[in-house]
């Protein structure tokens, strides 16, 4: 058989440098320089000198992992989970809490101002950063070769799943059915068509939505109800992506300043209940909301910033892009019997400013959009022209995007805080105060 050389086959050998860490990036990863790059280490603090191995090399950074440690960062902590470094869930239990913080507050500081000359953050908004997790959603698998139940988290940039065992940032109501869950659904006839279960803790307790992929079996039907009652708490199957049944228990709430707010099991509610109490306090505090005030809340969900705004301005339309949430909204603004409040279906992609409802204006507008940002919406905020305009983002790169539009056109940021909402992770929240000029 003949054989052919290719040019563009060739053989690489990975790279031993060592470097001293001068930051944290909000990924948990220790940043160098080396050859004029940005290198981004795996495993490694600032102040820290480490041998690294080189993994990729690209024209703009480096990325490697840490073969041997030098000497040990003061910031350096013992992980409390057994499962991190293996585990995606968290990126940062390596570091301290303040030097998780630090490092978002610098990241979100770079991301808002200019190249050379960051951005103020105010302020840094955090609760406890442990057991902070009131909601998760816990991956099914049935290991045919063990024949076990596995349940858990996927592992960082690999869908392999990680069976846990534990995990700390859940509240502990939730942690503390792990076990015993696991245990319940191994038990089932239908184990191995199980796709994955939810939990999330409610004020009237810990519920659990079920995802299976065929019928059950009254027999597994039984357990599962005889396992909630044991376990207190409230039951829901999905036996698709659409429907969820109830099996039991009061429909699920939360309270927020002073209002209850009721959701169903799959409805989009803010996981850190502490940090979330926090964010929409400050959000009020910034728009300065008056009793004479118009204020529009845009990408409102279920009124988690509607309702309390409603309790201080004349009135408050809340508008959002999910019908089933529109009507949640309505029912928690009835339950709260707050009258000066409508909730409105639209695309929000779409001039809002020439509905009936924005034809008076508005004092103060809240938007909170989803990672995606608000490009379509910018324009619409301007044209109505608020005095005050506080935007809260799960994204700093659209938050920074998106900025631009209202600095643009006169409006000037005021206040800037980070929301440290998952504490350990990579995750990083932010709001941000306008103010027309």
């Amino acid at each position: 058989m003949a054989q052919f050389y290719s040019a563009k086959r060739r053989v690489t050998t990975r790279q031993l440098i060592t470097v001293t860490v001068n930051d944290l990036d909000p990924f948990g990863q220790g940043v160098a320089r080396h050859h004029g790059k940005a290198l981004f280490i795996t495993g490694a603090l600032p102040g820290e000198q480490v041998e690294v191995t080189v993994t990729d090399d690209k024209r703009n950074f480096t990325q490697g992992v840490v073969k041997r440690r030098l000497n040990d960062s003061p910031e350096r902590v013992e992980p409390r989970c057994k499962h991190f470094g293996i585990c995606g869930g968290c990126q940062q239990q390596h570091a301290s809490v303040a030097l998780q913080q630090q490092a978002k507050s610098r990241a979100l500081a770079r991301m808002m101002g200019e190249r050379d000359n960051p951005m103020d953050v105010d302020e840094i908004i955090s609760g406890n950063p442990w057991g902070y997790r009131r909601r998760a959603r816990l991956s099914l698998n049935f290991d045919l070769k063990a024949q076990t139940l596995q349940m858990g988290f996927r592992k960082a940039n690999d869908k392999t799943l990680v069976n846990i065992q534990q995990c700390p940032i859940l509240v502990p109501q939730l942690e503390a059915l792990l076990g015993p869950l696991r245990q319940c659904l191994s038990e089932l006839k239908a184990v191995r068509r199980l796709g994955h279960v939810e939990l999330v803790l409610a004020d009237s307790g810990p519920l659990m939505v079920l995802r299976h992929l065929s019928p059950l079996e009254n027999a597994d039907r039984q357990k599962l109800e005889q396992f909630s009652h044991s376990a207190g708490l409230a039951l829901f199957l999905a036996p698709d992506s659409e429907r969820v049944d109830s099996l039991g228990g009061e429909a699920p709430a939360y309270h927020s300043d002073g209002l209850r707010l009721s959701f169903s099991p799959r409805d989009f509610i803010q996981v850190n209940d502490e940090v979330n109490q926090q964010m929409v306090a400050r959000a009020i505090e910034w728009l300065d909301v008056q009793p004479t005030d118009r204020v529009l809340d845009l990408f409102c969900g279920m009124g988690n910033f509607t309702l309390p705004l409603a309790k201080r301005a004349a009135s408050v339309v809340g508008v959002e892009g999910v019908a089933a949430l529109v009507e949640k909204g309505e029912y928690n603004a009835r339950h709260n019997s707050l009258k000066n409040v409508t909730f409105f279906h639209e695309n929000l992609e779409e001039d809002v400013t020439r509905q009936p409802w924005a034809a008076q204006g508005f004092d103060k507008i809240l938007l909170d959009p989803a990672r995606a940002g608000a490009p379509g919406v910018m324009q619409h905020i301007i044209n109505l022209a608020p005095q005050r305009v506080v935007y809260v983002s799960c994204n700093p790169a659209t938050l920074a995007r998106d900025s631009d539009a209202l600095l643009s056109a006169g409006y000037q940021i005021r206040r800037l805080a980070m929301l440290d909402m998952f504490p350990h992770t990579g995750h990083l929240e932010s709001m941000a105060l306008f103010e027309r000029i």
